[in-house]
């Protein structure tokens, strides 16, 4: 590293090339230093804002702040300008009002993360073989002055590792916690010695739950790689179509998002479909990462009882104990997870705001709410169905 370092904003993702974005640690299979992280990939993010899904038409203008020495990507930040709040899963929308309400203007707001997607990962990007911690420094003090030069009320860095928490928060940055439930893998051979961790009334009530989702004659596919056709994307995307629009009013991610991910990155995405009747009737997606399974979401054009948990719970464990893989992460929320093997695990975002009397406010705002954050995790760590003693609460 050099003293010529740059840092510009770059507002389309497909202006990046693959091969320097593939430098930075996290970003692909190739890297060493950090497991890969599939939503970093340049196949993901420029999938989304190809697709439609993640463009100045749908509130998410890309703004990506990259640090360059001479010319040469060496630490980068994935970024967007936002008109609102949505598709975050760390919710703003109560300082947005309040500070309208007091005459200010909280839109635009930058937002530093991946849109529609609950997942911890690098966010202080750093190419492969180079000191982290001063490029992560650069690059978090290149997000202040962003935001200062383009005059917005804030900058929004979500689901954030744990150790990067503390850059963000030297450089000034508000510390923020949320909950998610993770699956973690203890080495166990298969689902069975995973249930054998369990309470006795726990481990029952599962089996029986598995049982009846798969009643009716109900049975499951894994489908990767090749298995992934535009005629089973049409399918999934019918299930996404029916349950994300009666959950969000309107789903986020439009058709031709699954067909590029499926031709760009098909060894690194998991569809579990539920089949009846000789027929798919629902289906959850997940994506494969160097060391966890992310599960995202699901959909389905028939309703039957726990077929949901067994979709996206279940398999997903099995899944993962088959691939040697450290954790699930099931997404945002759901306390009804605990039940099924997710532990409850402390998520962290950071967030510059300039107005120094909103910062005040949501200074002590967070405060309170870390606090609360954490009570709930000793509790919800409580009434884990794991035998006492066998396991403890995941941070």
């Amino acid at each position: 590293m050099t003293d010529e370092l740059s840092i510009r904003v770059e507002r389309s993702f497909t202006a990046i090339s693959p091969e320097s974005w593939s430098r930075l640690s996290g970003t692909s299979k190739e890297g060493k230093a950090l497991a890969y992280n599939p939503f970093l990939s340049h196949a993901f993010l420029s999938a989304l804002e190809e697709s439609g899904s993640a463009t100045a038409q749908t509130g998410w203008l890309g703004h990506h702040l990259l640090l360059e020495d001479r010319g040469e990507l060496i630490g980068a930040l994935p970024g967007y300008l936002k008109s609102h709040s949505q598709g975050e899963y760390v919710f703003d929308h109560g300082w947005a009002d309040a500070f309208e309400r007091a005459g200010g203007r909280y839109y635009p707001k930058l937002q530093c993360s991946i849109p529609f997607t609950p997942a911890t990962g690098p966010r202080l990007l750093v190419a492969e073989g180079l000191e982290r911690r001063p490029i992560q420094n650069a690059v978090a003090e290149g997000l202040k002055e962003v935001v200062r030069r383009l005059g917005v009320s804030s900058a929004h860095v979500t689901f954030v590792p744990e150790d990067e928490i503390g850059v963000f928060e030297t450089d000034g940055y508000l510390h923020r916690t949320d909950q998610q439930f993770h699956f973690i893998n203890e080495g166990y051979a298969n689902h069975e010695e995973f249930l054998e961790t369990l309470a006795s009334r726990k481990r029952k009530a599962l089996r029986k739950e598995r049982r009846t989702a798969l009643e009716n004659g109900i049975s499951i596919d894994w489908l990767t790689g090749s298995d992934l056709t535009e005629r089973i994307w049409d399918q999934f995307f019918a299930f996404y179509m029916d349950t994300g629009g009666r959950k969000w009013g309107r789903p986020y991610l439009t058709r031709k998002f699954y067909s590029l991910i499926g031709e760009r990155m098909p060894e690194d995405v998991l569809l579990v479909m539920a089949k009846r009747n000789g027929r798919y009737i629902a289906g959850a997606i997940n994506f494969i990462g160097g060391d966890t399974l992310y599960g995202r979401h699901w959909g389905c054009v028939e309703d039957h009882p726990f077929l949901h948990f067994e979709v996206c719970y279940h398999q997903a464990i099995d899944f993962a104990l088959a691939k040697g893989l450290k954790r699930v992460e099931a997404g945002a929320q759901g306390e009804h997870k605990l039940a099924r093997g997710y532990l409850p695990v402390t998520t962290h975002s950071a967030h510059y705001v300039a107005h120094a009397g909103l910062r005040r406010a949501i200074a002590d705002y967070l405060e309170r709410e870390r606090e609360d954050v954490e009570h709930m995790n000793e509790i919800l760590a409580e009434h884990s169905p794991f035998r006492k003693g066998e396991r403890q609460q995941e941070d």
